[in-house]
């Protein structure tokens, strides 16, 4: 059996979600189920009630937690009967094909961990982690588009429940470490809206300081992070080197080479994401 896991809080684009999901999920040769795990405190029961054929988890977050996306994440494993796990987000649309081409290579026994392609829908694309040139492996991977067998996620004791964002990436680094390799996936595809200006870069933030605890745990790749993560770095640089503008004033046009790197996905929100991570990434340092 192969199961499909969506966690969920207050999100109305939950209906299209399950509906494109479950549509591809009965297409598939092996038996499937869908999974639902909603911290929504009972605000899209007209949700539940129209697609009553998949189980539903009504979860209540521990006492003093606010953010319980890798709690969400490991009860609905733990409620899981596959022994394969497959994670999409709420709001996404998988493209036809979707659910096929991220289980076959665990289907066939050659792989244990597939990641499928994310692109954006009605926004810039700031999140395509596979990029115009797709590798067969890819380093990490966020649970917004990932299957993986059960074994993998015992094997590290899956999602980190001490983290509020970025669970997922520790997950997938864990994976990396205990053997296990990210298949890439590129014609799995999900498309996501990314929200407004202003909510990309409320998360752009979230982010950064979702990094800034990964690096504090995985110490070794922090030593590596100016290759593996360039862009964090470059702009945790420069805004470090902002009171330079006293003495320099044409300083926050270094900018300007970003910017223009960057003309495809959007200048002026790529630049903004980049600064707002950095600053995310500052501050989790700071507050340690």
């Amino acid at each position: 059996m192969i199961s499909f896991v969506i966690i969920s809080k207050d999100e109305p684009l939950l209906s299209k979600t399950l509906t494109a999901v479950a549509g591809q999920a009965a297409r598939l040769d092996e038996a499937a189920e869908v999974i639902v795990v909603d911290a929504s405190s009972g605000k899209l029961r007209h949700i539940q009630a129209a697609h009553a054929g998949h189980r539903w988890i009504d979860y209540r977050p521990p006492n003093g937690v606010n953010i319980t996306i890798p709690h969400q994440r490991n009860i609905g494993v733990r409620h899981a009967r596959g022994e394969t796990i497959v994670f999409t987000d709420s709001g996404c649309i998988p493209v036809t094909g979707w659910a096929d081409a991220l289980t076959q290579p665990i289907r066939d026994r050659e792989e244990e961990v597939t990641v499928g392609r994310t692109l954006g829908r009605g926004s810039v694309d700031l999140y395509d982690a596979h990029g115009a040139r797709p590798l067969r492996y890819v380093a990490e991977c966020p649970t917004i588009n990932v299957a993986f067998t059960r074994r993998a996620y015992e094997a590290v004791g899956g999602f980190d429940e001490s983290f509020e964002y970025g669970s997922d990436v520790d997950f997938s680094w864990r994976l990396v470490d205990a053997g296990f390799r990210l298949r890439s996936v590129p014609d799995a595809v999900v498309t996501a809206d990314w929200g407004t200006r202003r909510r990309q870069i409320r998360r752009a933030w979230s982010y950064g300081r979702a990094r800034a605890r990964l690096y504090s745990k995985h110490r070794s790749r922090a030593n590596t992070a100016w290759k593996t993560d360039p862009a964090l770095c470059a702009y945790v640089l420069f805004l470090l080197g902002l009171p330079l503008t006293i003495v320099f004033r044409p300083y926050p046009a270094l900018l300007l080479i970003s910017a223009v790197r960057n003309r495809r996905t959007g200048m002026t929100l790529t630049v903004a994401d980049h600064l707002a991570q950095g600053a995310g990434f500052l501050c989790e340092l700071v507050s340690r």
